[in-house]
């Protein structure tokens, strides 16, 4: 390891990013430094840009891949090596605004009916009925599960932050059925070694398997059941803000896009067509 990329990975504990954060980063910077085959410390402003737009020209490259890049040069140039141009020359890049892909409650149900692993199914259960992120599914510990006091316990989600969730009272019943056959100690989803989580590869697949099965034509992940979550409790009438703080949003902005695919009000708009006295066409010549 060099000596720079230790000092990186120093910067990121003290400021406690998460592993897979650190790892994300330190892999960002490789692949800048290999561009040019040459160290960061050796480079600046201009290669920055240079490297930025070969990104952009290569096309397979992600929004999100992409924006990490960006974060993790900024930290590296602004933070371990002290830069002063850091802000000014590394710019985010503007994020393409879609909405997400939300499923009706009819087509979540054909979603979780076409899971045949009773695992698989209830981790995706847990996300429609929580909104947590699959990571957070998978990672539950058996005492996250307060029945008691009706919610879930949601260890260091994203941004390393601690929150409570409602409990549903039929999640409680299918986990105290999944708990009696499967005895878990430690992790509520453990995987082929029971000392760790089930790997959120084998939801995905899951997932997918059951999209197909369920004859599904819109474009579905296990995220997809997270923006379910939050659409179907917004157009029940839930306050955007208590959403926010489920899903654990930073900022209540990220929360509104919500509001782009709530269909009740938009449903109840008259189109101003229909206020037209149109004469019916007709038959065609």
């Amino acid at each position: 390891m060099t000596p720079l990329r230790q000092r990186m990975l120093e910067d990121l504990r003290v400021r406690n990013y998460s592993p897979k954060t650190q790892e994300a980063y330190v892999y960002q910077v490789a692949q800048f430094a290999r561009y040019f085959n040459r160290s960061p410390e050796e480079l600046g402003a201009e290669e920055v840009r240079a490297y930025q737009l070969q990104l952009i020209k290569g096309k397979r490259t992600s929004w999100s891949s992409f924006n990490q890049a960006v974060c993790a040069l900024r930290f590296l140039y602004g933070t371990t090596l002290g830069q002063s141009w850091t802000v000014e020359q590394i710019p985010f890049p503007k994020q393409p605004r879609r909405l997400p892909s939300v499923l009706s409650p009819e087509e979540v149900e054909r979603l979780l009916a076409a899971v045949t692993n009773r695992k698989h199914r209830l981790v995706l259960m847990v996300m429609y009925a929580t909104g947590l992120r699959l990571s957070e599914a998978t990672h539950l510990q058996v005492e996250d599960i307060d029945s008691a006091r009706m919610v879930i316990r949601v260890r260091q989600g994203k941004g390393r932050k601690d929150r409570l969730v409602m409990l549903s009272a039929v999640l409680l019943e299918e986990l105290r059925s999944y708990w009696r056959w499967c005895r878990p100690t430690r992790w509520l989803f453990p995987g082929s070694t029971p000392a760790k989580p089930l790997h959120i590869t084998a939801i995905q697949k899951a997932c997918s398997r059951a999209r197909k099965a369920a004859g599904i034509q819109k474009p579905v992940s296990c995220h997809t059941l997270r923006h379910s979550f939050a659409t179907h409790l917004l157009e029940d009438g839930t306050d955007l803000r208590l959403i926010q703080t489920l899903l654990g949003h930073q900022s209540v902005t990220t929360t509104q896009r919500y509001t782009h695919v709530a269909t009740p009000h938009i449903v109840a708009t008259t189109s101003p067509l229909d206020r037209l006295h149109l004469v019916a066409a007709g038959p065609d010549l």
